[in-house]
């Protein structure tokens, strides 16, 4: 089956804000088995959407445009979707009674231009919207006139909110997919989660002896982040999901050390489930990264239970009052320093109480920097109970790729001190 996206929105090609529904959508596609060949983004205007939407019927079989069904002036999506398929538009009695819901709900006068969100196109099945007022819709273009030989296509359109496309996508959508489109063959696919190694290093890793496997019909795929490379492996057909676990068992045995995870993992989740299940508490001193890392933790649910405490000490004057930091280390070694690492990390684990600590200081830049100490140069530390552990990085980036960087450094020190101390 072939899928297209067409994502409506000017703000999306002003750079306003970010087009969340790509990613959302193709992943959940995949998760189904429907693997997304072709998305755009197109801005608000008919012509732009009437030719997005008809070169996309006359590809795919199923195409899914995401806004442009609201009550303004720019919501042109269904009009002009009608017009090109040659669809009037009648008004839907059912969506007019959940926006009169919805507003009376909220103690509000139904505004009079909702009435266009009420309009169907012949043949359209409405999609209800729980979270709003504008309702999705789904037809069969069967003959499709774009296709050759006429060929079927499915269309749907979603609202443009994501708190109410992807509740929509997931509780009304999903079961019509999977009784329009049955997967007849097996389909798996699989994401590590690995860092501390780049994107080339892995592939010679794990490339060659992967070969066989990919020249029988395995998909291997690579996607790298700030601090974080993705390996992807899909399988397709009857022998799927032994083909992919023996592909996972191959990588892990060679580059286990730099997996944390799997799928939708991050590496502030593994911490905090891995520190759950052990009765584990975590303190942090951090400098050059302002509290990221505990900003990154504290995202997590059930941080409660793992976090006891975070020293954001920036100054030289808050390492020595809160953590303890000798000033002649500082005099000496300067707050840049192995030794300077060590001592907040102690000091952290000692004053919190808490049975491991991370702790960092670094140059974030773009100046501070010298010969000797570089900027983007970091020291990270980790205090546990039996030793400390300190790693000495140059993140030489920008100060925002700088802090998340040297977190996930930090978090996978933490993680291999924990989970697999050497």
């Amino acid at each position: 089956m072939t899928v297209e996206l067409v994502n409506t929105g000017s703000e999306l090609l002003f750079g306003k804000i970010l087009n969340t529904h790509q990613q959302w959508l193709c992943r959940r596609l995949t998760d189904l088995g429907h693997a997304v060949l072709r998305q755009v983004a197109v801005p608000d205007t008919g012509e732009s959407i009437e030719q997005a939407v008809r070169e996309a019927l006359a590809r795919a079989d199923l195409v899914i445009t995401t806004g442009g069904l609201g009550p303004t002036c720019d919501d042109l999506t269904r009009e002009r979707i009608a017009s090109l398929l040659g669809r009037r538009l009648f008004p839907d009695a059912s969506v007019a009674e959940n926006i009169a819901r919805y507003f009376a709900g909220r103690r509000l006068t139904v505004p009079a231009r909702t009435v266009v969100e009420t309009m169907v196109p012949e043949g359209a099945e409405v999609l209800p919207n729980h979270f709003g007022t504008a309702p999705g819709l789904a037809m069969q273009v069967s003959p499709n006139p774009f296709r050759p030989a006429g060929a079927g296509s499915w269309l749907v359109m979603l609202p443009g909110p994501p708190r109410e496309l992807r509740p929509m996508f997931e509780q009304i959508l999903l079961p019509r997919l999977k009784s329009w489109f049955p997967q007849s063959e097996g389909f798996v696919c699989r994401t590590l989660k690995t860092t501390g190694i780049g994107e080339s290093s892995m592939e010679e890793k794990i490339g060659e002896p992967l070969q066989p496997l990919v020249d029988a019909g395995m998909e291997l795929g690579f996607c790298a982040r700030v601090g974080e490379v993705d390996v992807r492996f899909v399988g397709r057909g009857p022998g799927a999901e032994a083909q992919v676990a023996q592909a996972e068992a191959i990588t892990r045995g060679l580059v286990g050390a730099n997996i944390f995870g799997a799928e939708d993992d991050v590496l502030e989740s593994v911490i905090v489930r891995e520190f759950q299940s052990r009765g584990l508490r975590l303190a942090l001193a951090e400098s050059c990264t302002g509290g990221h890392i505990a900003n990154r933790i504290t995202n997590i649910p059930g941080a409660s239970a793992v976090l006891l405490a975070g020293y954001v000490t920036y100054a030289n004057a808050s390492k020595i009052r809160e953590l303890g930091v000798s000033p002649v280390t500082l005099e000496k070694q300067g707050a840049v320093s192995e030794e300077t690492v060590r001592e907040m990390a102690l000091g952290a684990r000692r004053v919190s109480g808490a049975d491991y600590a991370i702790a960092v200081t670094g140059i974030a830049g773009p100046s501070g920097g010298s010969e000797e100490k570089p900027v983007g140069l970091v020291y990270i530390g980790v205090a546990g109970p039996k030793e400390v552990t300190v790693l000495r990085k140059v993140n030489a980036f920008d100060r925002e790729t700088f802090k998340y960087l040297t977190a996930q450094q930090a978090m996978m020190l933490l993680w291999r001190a924990v989970v697999a101390p050497e």
